[in-house]
């Protein structure tokens, strides 16, 4: 069973209100969540689940669009409220190494998924049932959900999160990543309209 551990107060650059940072217990992996606070009680949280990625939060790749993703979801959840559910499960699920190894195959001209499949990994190997865990250890049940990926949805839905609306993210297209952003439309139905 998946239970909040512990609960710290950080302030962050740019954020008018200092979100809480939870860690958990029960987990393998050090995932965590990020609450910012709502500024208008009673109405359901707005929720981004976000899959690490060090090249894209930490160093700005421009081969993805994972940190602009992350960037967004900061910064309305500092003027609206809303959770960030960090899941360390990066390039996918198959971990840094492997997603660096996949860039070079994108490179030789493999999309994202096809590199991954080429390196005998799966395709996408992560799972979002910790991020429904995570939900559940903070009494919440129902969420809007900010993403473009139905599979978070439908993963989240199979664990027993009701999700009342999804709202897209937006759209960080740039020359290095539109065969990134092409393959998740094509391979996983992403709603990410060019």
């Amino acid at each position: 069973m998946v239970t909040i551990k512990s609960r710290v107060v950080i302030p962050l650059e740019g954020s008018q209100a200092a979100p809480e940072f939870l860690s958990f217990s029960g987990f393998t992996k050090e995932h965590i969540a990020i609450v910012f606070p709502s500024v208008t009680p009673g109405v359901t949280p707005l929720v981004r689940v976000h899959s690490e990625c060090l090249t894209g939060d930490v160093f700005g790749s421009q081969l993805c669009d994972c940190g602009p993703q992350l960037q967004e979801a900061i910064d309305v959840f500092s003027q609206e409220g809303g959770v960030l559910l960090y899941l360390r499960q990066e390039g996918r699920g198959i971990g840094l190494y492997a997603k660096l190894s996949a860039y070079a195959l994108q490179k030789e001209g493999l999309d994202t998924f096809e590199a991954n499949r080429h390196l005998n990994l799966p395709e996408d190997a992560r799972s979002f049932e910790p991020a429904a865990q995570m939900l559940t250890a903070m009494d919440i049940s129902r969420i809007r959900l900010l993403t473009n990926n139905p599979d978070k949805a439908s993963q989240l839905g199979e664990h027993g999160i009701e999700i009342e609306s999804t709202i897209p993210t937006g759209v960080y297209l740039n020359p290095n990543n539109r065969r990134y952003l092409e393959a998740k439309v094509r391979h996983k139905h992403h709603t990410i309209p060019f």
